[in-house]
């Protein structure tokens, strides 16, 4: 794969039930495809992230799936990728994300899509990664996070300076001109290996 930016991708492995996800879903692929970026994703054909990885490689995009060999039994992964990593662990698959990426853009998932999420705030709060994490709020799908968020904030959790890790908006461009123009891993050069 040629050096370019690459936006890992965390969402849904199910479409959910309004189509507005499945949409944005597909137009993030494109978009991503459009700006010259890489795509990096779970490696899944299923949900929204089949969709979005499906759009970023019909627009000409290189994209890169990261699956366990379990999930990978389970849900196949696209056939014509640039690159599929099977890794041991869930575990794995994470650090080899955050390793690839050079930021993180969030589309409505569940549990799995919060931990992946979670992670990479946990690594930026401890300055083991300097990424951009944008999360998409489309239909205000992640209010109740975020109000969640803002509330450990109030209650003495969490810092500001950490709290306002996280660029929240409905604005899907203005999200990835954000992860596109952040500086590339500044100040970071220890591997993941800690984990």
């Amino acid at each position: 794969m040629t050096k370019k930016k690459s936006v890992l991708v965390f969402c849904g492995s199910q479409t959910g039930t309004n189509p507005l996800y499945a949409e944005a879903a597909a137009q993030l692929g494109k978009k991503i495809a459009e700006r010259g970026a890489a795509m990096i994703y779970g490696s899944g054909k299923v949900g929204l992230m089949g969709i979005s990885a499906r759009a970023a490689l019909d627009h000409g995009a290189e994209v890169v799936g990261i699956i366990p060999w379990f999930l990978q039994k389970l849900e196949g992964g696209i056939p014509d990728l640039t690159q599929e990593i099977v890794v041991s662990s869930m575990h794995e698959r994470k650090i080899r994300m955050a390793e690839m990426s050079d930021g993180v853009f969030v589309l409505p998932g569940a549990y799995g899509t919060l931990d992946e999420l979670f992670e990479m705030l946990t690594l930026q709060q401890l300055k083991q990664i300097n990424q951009p994490i944008a999360i998409y709020n489309i239909n205000g799908f992640y209010d109740h996070l975020l109000a969640h968020v803002a509330r450990m904030n109030e209650d003495g959790f969490l810092q500001e300076i950490n709290k306002n890790i996280i660029r929240a908006s409905d604005d899907m461009d203005a999200l990835l001109d954000y992860i596109l123009a952040y500086p590339a891993h500044e100040g970071i050069d220890k591997p993941l290996t800690w984990l």
